[in-house]
């Protein structure tokens, strides 16, 4: 990064000294400091492009050795070889030496495509025996407390690329394993749910903030198929996703895997009954409308727009509740999260009922009208493109009588007076579109903004006559207020 011009302050008597020239009355090895270097000269410190969440490492026995092929064994021994397997997977390794135990590591990765591809392609292999050893097999490599974010600190999502996780070599297979274990038409719930439990959900559910985009992806299809195949647990995960919700909303707005959870409720709502349940109308309102507050809405603004927009196609009457709530949150500062909310009421009127919009079509089109006076040409502009949408357009036409008189003195003003040439020619283009809907009232309320403007320079001239007069009549009121000596 350029260093960044200072301006020198005013010359002492004394010269200071040169950085690293030693002090005055000895030698030093250790170099002076500048006084006049700024502290944003120093060089940020690059992201990890890898990092490891591994602290604890369990090495195999020094007799570590490939077991014989699965395929090879007599039918009378292959669910305990398969079990051995399992557990010889359960030792872990360090992999931020790619050089140290590199056979070990190995064996480890063959056996754990063997199996994968050995439950894949057999039936009649997923006995009762195997299902806690490949409970274990998941939390002893899976289950793993991660580094704080802190600890990268100079991360930008937007910007740098994720740190990924060095032990995903093995990590990417036990995922893929424990996947087509879920998946597999052999598995049995009625077995399975003895052991993914509660906690089982709760310590898959704390890995989704690796910032490691690919564990994140596996994990979000992981608890997709728990959430179908163990209907004993919906309404927990469902508890639990909450809490993570709102405590990333309300207390650290850190939080690694919110787009993924959003993805996951999104099918969720989808398959939810009607009518629905009072729970889940207050997950909308108190959960998912308070996620638009924070400050890294852009990761994940997508999926909590389509989770929205679910939710008002099952049930319109939300709208109104949904888009004050949307006012309610709404961008003051930050021009990129205004034009993401207008992306988001623009999906929402997609699908609006006409007699929902009229609830709130008042305090909807202040909002855009404050909107398209911004001087940010593209919040300006993201909001005279709802006239580009003809369902859009045509609920405005059915209430011009209400909508024209909210939002025409911003367009007319604009049209005079906006820096941005783009802009001006797309407010032409609405006010045309607004002519040819309503011409009446249309003319009315040109007449009578330039009646307003009139009046509101007649007043500014009225004011400044009075001022003028004052200025005259002040030395005169001087002299009269002087003490008579």
């Amino acid at each position: 990064m350029a260093a960044t011009t200072k301006t020198q302050p005013k010359a002492s008597s004394k010269t200071p000294p040169k950085a690293g020239t030693p002090p005055l009355g000895g030698t030093s090895s250790l170099p002076v400091p500048d006084p006049f270097r700024k502290m944003t000269h120093i060089s940020r410190k690059n992201p990890q492009t890898q990092s490891s969440s591994r602290f604890n490492v369990k090495k195999p026995p020094p007799d570590f050795k490939p077991l014989p092929l699965l395929k090879d064994a007599g039918p009378n021994d292959i669910e305990q070889l398969l079990i051995s397997k399992i557990q010889q997977c359960c030792y872990l390794f360090d992999f931020t030496d790619p050089m140290a135990d590199l056979r070990a590591k190995e064996i480890k990765r063959a056996a754990l495509n063997e199996i994968l591809d050995y439950i894949t392609n057999y039936r009649g292999v997923l006995s009762e025996p195997v299902y806690p050893e490949i409970i274990k097999l998941i939390q002893v490599n899976g289950f793993r407390t991660l580094p704080p974010i802190e600890s990268s600190i100079d991360y930008d999502p937007d910007e740098d690329e994720p740190p990924m996780e060095a032990t995903w070599p093995h990590l990417e297979l036990i995922y893929a394993f424990f996947l087509r274990f879920l998946e597999s038409p052999e598995m049995q719930a009625s077995i399975a749910k003895k052991h993914i439990d509660q906690q089982f959900v709760i310590q898959l559910l704390e890995l989704f903030d690796s910032m490691d985009p690919r564990e994140r992806d596996y994990l979000k299809t992981i608890l997709h198929r728990i959430y179908g195949k163990f209907l004993g647990l919906r309404a927990f995960i469902r508890k639990q996703i909450n809490y993570i919700f709102l405590k990333f909303v309300y207390e650290t707005e850190k939080f690694s895997g919110v787009a993924e959870l959003l993805e996951i409720l999104g099918s969720i709502i989808n398959g939810f009954a009607l009518p629905l349940k009072t729970e889940h109308k207050y997950f909308l309102v108190r959960v998912l409308l308070p996620l638009h507050k924070t400050k890294s809405l852009a990761q994940y603004q997508a999926q909590l727009a389509y989770c929205v927009v679910q939710f008002l196609e099952k049930d319109p009457t939300l709208t109104e509740q949904v888009v004050l709530g949307l006012l309610r949150f709404w961008p003051k500062t930050n021009s990129s999260k205004e034009v993401m909310f207008l992306g988001e009421i623009e999906e929402i009127l997609d699908i609006v009922d006409p007699q929902q919009f009229v609830k709130i079509q008042q305090p909807l089109f202040r909002q855009l009208s404050r909107c398209v006076s911004s001087p940010q040409f593209q919040v300006a502009e993201r909001a005279l493109y709802f006239w580009n949408n003809e369902y859009i357009v045509s609920l405005i036409e059915e209430n011009s009588e209400i909508i024209m008189p909210i939002i025409f003195d911003s367009l007319y003003r604009i049209s005079k007076e906006h820096w941005n040439k783009a802009i001006v020619s797309l407010v032409y283009n609405v006010l045309k579109t607004m002519m040819s809907m309503n011409s009446k009232l249309f003319d009315d309320l040109t007449s009578s903004y330039k009646a307003d403007k009139q009046h509101e320079e007649k007043k500014a001239k009225d004011r400044n006559n009075l001022w003028e007069t004052l200025d005259r009549l002040k030395p005169e009121y001087d002299s009269k207020a002087m003490p008579q000596k």
